[in-house]
């Protein structure tokens, strides 16, 4: 419904293939995806809402990210980890997110094994990024097609952070997670953003 009134750019860049031509996907490109992310709320934020995505697309969760941020106390684990059964009804009936319980649910979990992670570790940040050697892995694909779903990297940190409790984490949701978070880099070779990265 909202992606109606959003019009077309055109602006003559080349990007991901994933991109198309709508304007809030774009941004989102442009600004986030692929920047290495070292903030433990927007770990929480990127975490909560790969996960949410499970089964939809991208851009659903785009045009919902407002909502989500209102709904789940703008990223915020601590506040989210005390979430009630009360609380969590409440977030079912809201049209600003994904209704979904077991996803609204392994919010509240996900928020209580994030801040024992943060509590072993120190911060979150020091935790992920170990996984990838301290820097991000840089790819070289010339297309989108050639882009995995997953890695040896996101076998292992999935497996790592359903050991610490996390749910809606399989490998294909924790690459698309490094993927947004910037531990991985997987603009294509054609895409304007490659060079600024």
């Amino acid at each position: 419904m909202m992606a109606k009134l959003l019009h077309p750019i055109s602006d003559g860049k080349t990007r991901c293939g994933w991109v198309g031509a709508k304007p809030h996907v774009i941004t989102y490109h442009d600004r986030e995806w692929g920047v290495p992310i070292h903030d433990d709320r927007k770990h929480f934020e990127m975490l909560l809402l790969e996960g949410a995505q499970a089964g939809l697309t991208w851009e659903t969760i785009l045009l919902r990210r407002d909502g989500y941020r209102r709904a789940f106390a703008e990223f915020d684990p601590k506040k989210v980890a005390r979430c009630t059964a009360k609380r969590k009804a409440v977030l079912l009936k809201n049209p600003g997110i994904i209704r979904n319980r077991l996803k609204v649910g392994s919010a509240v979990t996900n928020a209580q094994a994030f801040l024992a992670v943060q509590e072993e570790f120190g911060s979150f940040d020091r935790y992920v990024w170990q996984f990838v050697g301290g820097k991000p892995n840089v790819n070289r694909w010339a297309r989108m097609s050639q882009v995995p779903a997953t890695s040896p990297e996101s076998d292992e940190l999935s497996k790592n952070l359903k050991k610490r409790g996390f749910r809606f984490v399989g490998s294909t949701i924790i690459y698309a997670y490094m993927q947004a978070a910037g531990l991985v880099n997987d603009h294509t070779a054609d895409c304007c953003m490659r060079a600024r990265r």
